[in-house]
């Protein structure tokens, strides 16, 4: 393949469109489950409950300090099959790409996304590829579908009950920063790398608490946007402490200059634990010996006598935690 721009007879169904497929994905996604020439493929699953998801990426730079839309639509999908309870065995993509983007970038983000999977033990084994006219797209877009197995005790907002503690398994809005900073956005730059990463090493260790109750990865909207998720679904209330929630000097001193808040940031490598209050400190501690849960914290409860989501401030005042309602930063994914 000479070309160095995807044209539209990229997406015809002929020889262009094969070559793409074959010297791009086959090429970084081959594996024996994979085959080009098939409609459908058969998948094999260990014993257990399956658990399907799907997902769709789109976030502009395509390429960002720590990852790029591969790693990313890797990591999206996965990490929600991971905080449901379950090990990702399979992912399918479809790959939306306009007219005119660099083939070498296509290359460097797919070859990505085929290292991520290989990571985390995923196989790519489906796909399809799509190319859309120059200005009707963002460069590349992503849509993934995810199959695991789950593993362990069931998780649901419905196991939640007054007093259980709420943890995070690191410092939030670093993504939505770093993507924001790769923009250089509002004439800002920085070196702050997103927190896109797998989260199964830390679901896993959590699973073995029995009194584990639920798991999110918070990604648009943040933890403000779990929160308001569980006041929805449990008609319980949140209290939050500020000064244990975990925010990295660098995106603290970006939301300082621009007014926004941290608790609605983008994160895409954390998870919020919902767990009996009496796990929570065991809990803590075996996220804090795992590399990416050394700033875990504890940073509320369940509190069924509050109809609220609210944030005890370092000064001792109270703030209501609002709903979402716009986007805080520009578009991120």
């Amino acid at each position: 393949m000479q070309d160095t721009h995807i044209s539209l007879a990229h997406g015809n169904g002929g020889r262009y469109m094969r070559e793409l497929i074959e010297e791009i994905f086959a090429k970084h996604l081959s594996n024996p489950e994979l085959d080009v020439q098939a409609d459908a493929v058969p998948l094999l699953l260990a014993e257990g409950e399956c658990m399907f998801t799907t997902d769709g990426f789109t976030v502009q730079p395509l390429e960002f300090p720590g990852g790029n839309i591969g790693s990313l639509a890797v990591h999206g999908t996965t990490n929600d099959l991971a905080v449901a309870g379950a090990i990702p065995k399979y992912l399918s993509l479809n790959a939306f790409i306009e007219e005119g983007l660099e083939i070498s970038t296509l290359d460097r983000i797919i070859k990505t996304l085929a290292e991520t999977a290989a990571e985390i033990g995923v196989k790519v084994v489906a796909g399809d590829t799509k190319v859309l006219p120059r200005g009707e797209g963002g460069g590349l877009y992503l849509a993934t579908t995810g199959i695991g197995v789950r593993h362990g005790h069931v998780l649901s907002m419905k196991n939640i009950q007054h007093g259980d503690a709420i943890l995070v398994s690191g410092p939030v809005g670093d993504h939505g920063i770093a993507v924001m900073l790769a923009r250089e956005a509002f004439g800002l730059r920085g070196d702050l790398q997103s927190d896109a990463a797998s989260v199964l090493d830390l679901t896993t260790a959590a699973m073995q608490y029995k009194n584990l109750r639920f798991m999110r990865d918070p990604t648009r909207g943040g933890i403000a946007t779990v929160c308001s998720e569980l006041l929805r679904a449990t008609g319980m209330g949140i209290r939050l402490m500020q000064d244990q929630l975990p925010v990295r000097d660098a995106v603290q001193s970006v939301c300082d200059m621009l007014g926004y808040d941290p608790m609605y940031l983008a994160c895409e490598g954390r998870v919020v634990a919902i767990v009996k209050n009496i796990d929570a400190n065991k809990l803590l501690k075996t996220w804090r010996s795992i590399d990416k849960g050394l700033e875990a914290a504890i940073i509320g409860h369940i509190d069924s006598e509050l109809d609220q989501v609210i944030m005890q401030t370092e000064i001792g005042g109270e703030r209501i935690i609002d709903e979402l309602e716009d986007d805080p930063l520009p578009r991120i994914c």
